[in-house]
């Protein structure tokens, strides 16, 4: 099953994931129609986040993804209005300028922890598949 995610700065060096905080945990939203996925970044936009791409992923590549990274994903169904949360954290691990933020700790609503080694890796395979 195809799946759609936001990532800030798609298929650069500086490519981050959206995810949402809940708890002390990072989520990322999958949504199963792009029209909604648009619409949720469109939304995050207003809340002044950069520009999100909508790109199409295997639903079990996210979840590996997401495994490998120690976040959680959430499958979206279609027709839901997602809506981003009106608190949004302060500060994010991920940079859209490129420059790691000072965070010791995962904070963010697009937080990033894998070396561009291992995002460019993950990027060549979730490709591969396409």
């Amino acid at each position: 099953m195809m799946v759609y995610v936001l990532l800030f700065n798609a298929r650069t060096e500086n490519e981050g994931i959206h995810t949402l905080k809940v708890s002390d945990r990072n989520v990322v939203l999958m949504f199963e129609n792009e029209d909604d996925a648009t619409r949720f970044g469109l939304m995050l936009e207003a809340q002044d986040f950069p520009e999100a791409a909508v790109e199409a992923f295997d639903a079990e590549d996210i979840e590996e993804f997401c495994q490998t990274a120690g976040y959680e994903c959430k499958l979206v169904p279609e027709g839901t209005l997602a809506v981003p949360p009106e608190n949004m954290v302060d500060r994010t691990d991920w940079d859209p300028d490129g420059r790691p933020a000072e965070a010791t700790s995962p904070t963010a609503d697009n937080a990033e922890e894998f070396s561009q080694a291992e995002l460019d890796s993950i990027r060549q395979r979730l490709e591969g598949l396409l």
